[in-house]
């Protein structure tokens, strides 16, 4: 008997685990396949039926000395963007740039205004956060024109602030934080008033470290939905030198077709996953906790 209700258990367990293994397996094998492209030289990346492991290992995909000399060698992703000063290291640089950027302004103004909104009371503040949530049910490309006219009339078209403004703006990430500060005790608010702390202070010194483990959730979501933007950008920036990422691969596609597109995204693409892993991976434990406490606490 407890053998055969030793076997049942085995089942259900591997029941419950083929949905998270079949997942998993569709998450990384694409992720796998983009990491061996990358390497591929162009011969390896025609041939068919394609091959599962890297035969030939090789660069030439980044920087290829033999660049100009076609079909089996092609200018490197590092040889490309000769109209942007500085090449595909500034366009990763640009992507960085204001990724870090609109990540640092929004938690900052995410987290004052979910602070007032949580911890202070005044009239209008549930009507206010109702007129936050509504905003969130209206689709982007509803605002897409009104955005575009407000950059146009403010000349921020064809700058970063174009792009870093408008984004620091993240209803989400107001509601996210609000329903996390909202579980902290007011006691202790009321204690650091006491203790003569003003308002910026408890924010500084006290909601802050509370709230952590949700401002890295919030603050990963928020960078990994930045770098990987493409369509404002796309619409704001227009000089070369001003180039992200996406707009980059978008280009690459435009520009060629067949294996030796193919082999120039999956380098691009390689390299665009290599920050958010490692941001991912530092602060996993941040970000799963954020998450699970937020659910609870909302």
């Amino acid at each position: 008997m407890i053998e055969k209700n030793t076997s049942i258990g085995r089942l259900l367990t591997w029941s419950a685990m083929a949905p998270v293994l079949f997942m998993a397996f569709l998450m990384i094998v694409p992720y796998y396949w983009m990491v061996i492209g990358a390497f591929k030289n162009v011969p390896e990346l025609r041939k068919v039926p394609p091959t599962f492991v890297v035969e030939n290992p090789t660069l030439n995909n980044f920087y290829d000395e033999e660049g100009n000399t076609p079909p089996n060698h092609q200018e490197g992703l590092f040889q490309r963007f000769k109209d942007t000063k500085g090449g595909f290291a500034r366009i990763y640089a640009n992507s960085i740039f204001i990724s870090v950027s609109v990540t640092f302004a929004s938690l900052l103004i995410a987290s004052l205004t979910a602070f007032v909104l949580a911890k202070h009371r005044f009239p209008g503040r549930n009507f206010i956060f109702i007129m936050f949530m509504a905003s969130m049910m209206v689709p982007w490309q509803v605002t897409l024109i009104p955005n575009f006219l407000i950059m146009r009339d403010l000349n921020w078209i064809n700058s970063f602030r174009a792009i870093v403004i408008p984004a620091s703006a993240q209803v989400f990430a107001v509601f996210f934080l609000r329903q996390f500060m909202l579980s902290l005790p007011d006691e202790l608010l009321d204690a650091a008033r006491v203790d003569g702390a003003g308002e910026l202070r408890i924010w500084w010194s006290i909601i802050l470290p509370l709230v952590r483990p949700a401002l890295t959730a919030i603050g990963l979501i928020i960078f990994l939905g930045q770098w990987n933007n493409l369509v404002w950008p796309l619409i704001v920036l227009r000089d070369a030198n001003l180039r992200t990422i996406p707009l980059a691969i978008s280009l690459i596609n435009q520009s060629l077709f067949g294996p030796t597109t193919l082999g120039l995204v999956m380098a691009a693409a390689f390299l665009t996953s290599i920050p958010t892993l490692i941001l991912f991976i530092v602060f996993q434990k941040e970000f799963v906790r954020g998450i699970t406490m937020s659910g609870m606490k909302g």
